[in-house]
């Protein structure tokens, strides 16, 4: 299963450092409305369900989702078919559903293009709120980690806060805190394909 959301966007933009001159640094506020570890873990996963939520609401609204579950089936059966051939080395069969690969690329296509177009919709207001909503209600970090999860190399893509960042004293009151956008980024990703199987608008592309 492959999702599109405000998520996929996250990565591509740099995190904690400074962002088209908004802000250097983490994200979130060193007075924030919403004060505390445990208030504001609890505060950040409502936020997380209801942009999941909105992000679901809009994608029910404008994807067909029966044509959208026909055209997933279809293009599953014959992948699966094509595969199976290919393991078999049955040069007939793969002749045969390797003609069908124009129409197969064509509704391939087309679902990507039903996945895209709520994305459209959503990201800009999605990304305004994640850059200038939730920095001011939230600290910078919101959350406790039992390990640290800091596995890509770099400073941009932190999650927890390491021993340095804690030294410094800026953002972290203890090693391993979650950063805002850290916590939201987990929270999401548990709560994203419940919400879609709730409401049925899994964004499955075969």
């Amino acid at each position: 299963m492959m999702e599109f959301n405000i998520l996929q966007f996250l990565d591509v933009v740099f995190l904690q450092m400074d962002f088209f001159g908004m802000r250097e640094g983490p994200l979130g506020s060193p007075d924030p409305w919403i004060k505390g570890i445990i208030p504001g873990c609890l505060v950040m996963i409502g936020f997380a369900l209801l942009l999941n939520l909105f992000n679901s609401g809009i994608r029910k609204k404008m994807v067909d989702q029966v044509k959208f579950t026909r055209i997933t089936k279809e293009v599953r059966a014959w992948q699966k078919e094509r595969m199976a051939a290919f393991r078999s080395k049955d040069n007939e069969k793969i002749a045969s559903l390797n003609k069908k690969s124009s129409y197969m690329n064509k509704m391939n296509m087309e679902m990507m293009q039903m996945n895209m177009r709520p994305l459209m919709i959503t990201i800009i207001p999605l990304l305004l709120i994640f850059y200038f909503v939730l920095p001011t209600l939230f600290s910078y970090t919101v959350a406790i980690s039992p390990v640290h999860m800091n596995i890509i190399p770099g400073e941009w893509f932190e999650l927890t806060c390491s021993a340095a960042k804690v030294e410094e004293g800026k953002y972290c009151g203890q090693e391993n805190e979650l950063y805002l956008w850290a916590w939201y980024f987990l929270a999401s990703v548990g709560l994203s394909g419940i919400i879609m199987r709730v409401t049925k608008t899994q964004m499955n592309l075969g």
